[in-house]
């Protein structure tokens, strides 16, 4: 009988213990909706996999083959209407194809407009335009400026 106490006892102080850790944790879930909703309040970035993302560092222009890309991005700018960054756009020069090319980097000036709602997910704004400015050597038959439809 002593045991069965014992055990008794040991079961009750467990779940005394671990009940304000239960419940901490089932609350939990209630506040990251809010945090959420809250960072998708201003406009996305939508990624070549769908993914909504803020402030990304790296980004894929070119999906399909990866032969352009945005790298070492650090924004200074990102609101409902536009967001600004400075980077690195690695691009394929594909000489004397793509598959042998090789990559070259230019630093750019990154400006994001044309706010809209996302397609998949009306109840998020993205940004629809993504204009780079090449601040110093450019790709050939770039032109200084170029201006690019973001998918939705």
């Amino acid at each position: 009988m002593y045991k069965h106490t014992m055990v008794g006892v040991v079961t009750l102080c467990a779940a005394a213990l671990l009940g304000p850790a239960v419940a901490t944790s089932s609350a939990a879930p209630a506040t990251a909706p809010t945090t959420a909703h809250r960072q998708l309040q201003d406009p996305v970035l939508v990624d070549c996999l769908w993914h909504p993302e803020v402030r990304p560092t790296d980004f894929m222009l070119a999906c399909g083959d990866g032969n352009s890309r945005l790298t070492s991005l650090r924004w200074t700018e990102w609101n409902a209407n536009s967001a600004t960054a400075t980077g690195v756009n690695v691009v394929n020069d594909c000489k004397p194809y793509c598959a042998v090319g090789k990559f070259h980097s230019f630093p750019v000036t990154v400006r994001l407009d044309s706010t809209q709602t996302w397609k998949r997910h009306p109840q998020v704004r993205q940004y629809g335009e993504i204009t780079l400015t090449y601040t110093g050597a450019r790709p050939d038959k770039f032109q200084h400026t170029v201006t690019y439809p973001l998918w939705n």
